[in-house]
């Protein structure tokens, strides 16, 4: 895929540089710019490595990116880069897929096991010193809707079927499926929510997606049933979901990612007892960061070989096609 020349590769980072990229150094020009250089450092790159993986700045200077065929996001989503212009393109867009896979199917455990066991009800009475015996729940033979059947979903899907829940999928179509077994079409969720006892996010934000759980989604669950999310805010109708716990509608929620990040202080979700609330951390387990540079100096090598690269977005879809 490279040429005969030494690459140009754009590092677009925030505060906090990859490491180990010596390697990348040795055969190429590499240009470390934030976001306020970008459109100075594009200019005749080959390669653009979105280090700082939330940024939207390419979009803005894409004019000046005249010879770019490669870009790749330190992140498993890519929403926050895709637009018209590049989906149209030639440039070929790669993600971390894989990175984050065993640690979010971890943390959506974790997550369904708090929840059940009340371990922030316990720790609420702890800080109290209050001794309270209470009752809790068992999560074997409860059912799990997990929406999103790419890589990170089928861990999910794997482990919670380890732990003796039942799991169903939800993607793009219906079908059958070995780590699902049946997988529903997305625009028929709220048809096939009712029996849920966990409705668990892990979709790609696409604007098939956003907005996927409304009030009719919501109003079709159990007031049993708890949604956790660690796809994006956005697939979430805010005001419902807000409603439905407020109300009952739903007994509760664990929610990584919001559609405002930070949340806001003047968010009610901070108050409510049957919401777990974390900061955007469900994939990050330690060494994270590592792997990420890892997985771009393994990609680049394969750049300059003119090998396939790994983990190719589909642009129209807005992630990698399994």
């Amino acid at each position: 895929m490279a040429g005969s020349k030494s690459p140009v590769v754009v590092v677009l980072h925030g505060k906090d540089l990859p490491a180990g990229m010596d390697e990348v150094e040795a055969v190429a020009e590499v240009r470390y710019v934030k976001a306020d250089g970008l459109a100075a450092a594009l200019p005749g790159a080959d390669v653009l490595f979105l280090w700082d993986f939330f940024s939207s700045a390419v979009e803005t200077v894409w004019e000046h990116a005249d010879s770019l065929k490669w870009i790749h996001v330190a992140a498993a989503g890519v929403d926050k880069l895709l637009f018209d212009e590049l989906n149209e393109s030639d440039v070929v867009v790669t993600n971390a897929r894989g990175i984050f896979d065993r640690p979010i199917a971890e943390f959506v455990l974790a997550s369904i096991l708090a929840i059940a066991k009340d371990i922030p009800g316990s720790l609420r009475r702890q800080e109290k010193r209050q001794w309270e015996h209470r009752e809790t729940e068992r999560i074997d033979g409860t059912k799990a809707l997990i929406v999103g059947t790419g890589a990170i979903g089928r861990a999910t899907a794997r482990m919670l079927t380890a732990m003796e829940l039942t799991v169903v999928g939800v993607g793009r179509t219906d079908r059958v499926d070995p780590d699902f077994g049946v997988v529903h079409a997305s625009d028929r969720l709220a048809d096939v929510v009712a029996d849920a006892d966990w409705l668990v996010l892990i979709a790609p934000l696409t604007d098939a997606t956003r907005n996927m759980v409304d009030k009719a989604v919501l109003d079709a669950l159990k007031p049993t049933a708890r949604v956790i999310n660690v796809g994006r805010g956005e697939l979430i109708d805010d005001d419902a979901l807000v409603d439905a716990l407020a109300s009952g509608g739903i007994a509760g929620a664990a929610l990584d990612v919001f559609s405002t990040e930070p949340l806001p202080d003047s968010s009610p979700l901070w108050a409510m007892e049957n919401v777990l609330i974390s900061s955007h951390l469900s994939g990050d387990a330690v060494g994270w960061l590592e792997r990420l540079s890892d997985l771009f100096r393994e990609n680049f090598d394969r750049y300059v070989r003119g090998a396939d690269l790994v983990n190719v977005v589909d642009k129209q879809l807005g992630f990698v096609p399994n």
